[in-house]
């Protein structure tokens, strides 16, 4: 799969005026969790998926991820999945509730409504 690694302001910026949906996923490799749900969001094949998929370092890139939080309007956590379009945060989930297969059916749900 392959992952678009945000890393500056201007690509936080392009995600907040895109009117197609993304995915981002927050992510600390110092925790056990995200490196689980990680695991999981990489379990699949690229083909499954009809919208890009980013990735933001929480502990590399903190500003970014807290400007993502602030941009967003959602509460910061890690890991945390994300799903935008049109300057909205569409789809929000966290923690445990990181599961491929039934983020992989939100995407499906809403690009095909």
């Amino acid at each position: 799969m392959t992952w678009k690694t945000l890393k500056t302001e201007a690509d936080v910026q392009e995600l907040f005026n895109a009117n197609e949906y993304s995915l981002i996923y927050k992510h600390s490799p110092r925790c056990m969790t995200s490196l689980m749900a990680f695991r999981n969001m990489k379990s699949g094949s690229e083909s499954d998926y009809s919208i890009p998929f980013h990735i933001v370092d929480v502990i590399e890139d903190r500003e970014v991820s807290s400007l993502i939080a602030k941009t967003f309007e959602i509460k910061h956590e890690s890991p945390q999945v994300l799903i935008v379009k049109n300057g909205e945060c569409i789809f929000n989930t966290s923690h445990e509730s990181i599961v491929l297969k039934d983020i992989v059916k939100k995407i499906n749900a809403l690009t095909e409504a």
